[in-house]
């Protein structure tokens, strides 16, 4: 069974919350459902969030399929390959990013051209 859905453009992914930043998964989670126009840049997708925590257990590189608050810019973001920042093919944000949840299977955003409607919320909404 999985916590989130995330929904990009219609394609649904499910995805589970990591134990990596506590504090930033219950802001987001008391925040759910949230949704947003991304913008792309590389293999990531960002958008606002209203949530507003500090930097907890933050890194740059980040697994595959990672979703994670960047503080610096109140943004969730979901990371599927490489973006500008990358060196080599690795996931990797333009500065450390708190990582709360992960998407099981990326595959179905190899295809997206250009930003997309983005939507985070738990299964049972």
């Amino acid at each position: 069974m999985t916590d989130l859905r995330v929904i990009v453009d219609g394609c649904e992914l499910e995805a589970n919350w990591t134990d990596d930043a506590p504090e930033t998964k219950a802001a987001l989670a008391d925040a759910l459902p949230v949704a947003g126009e991304a913008t792309r840049w590389g293999d990531e997708l960002y958008f606002d969030v209203p949530i507003d925590v500090p930097a907890e257990n933050a890194r740059a590189v980040v697994p595959e399929g990672a979703i994670a608050y960047w503080p610096t810019g109140n943004v969730l973001c979901l990371f599927w390959g490489p973006t500008p920042a990358s060196e080599d093919d690795e996931p990797r944000a333009t500065s450390p990013v708190n990582i709360i949840a992960r998407v099981t299977d990326t595959r179905p955003l190899a295809d997206m051209e250009g930003g997309a409607r983005v939507r985070l919320e738990r299964t049972d909404d």
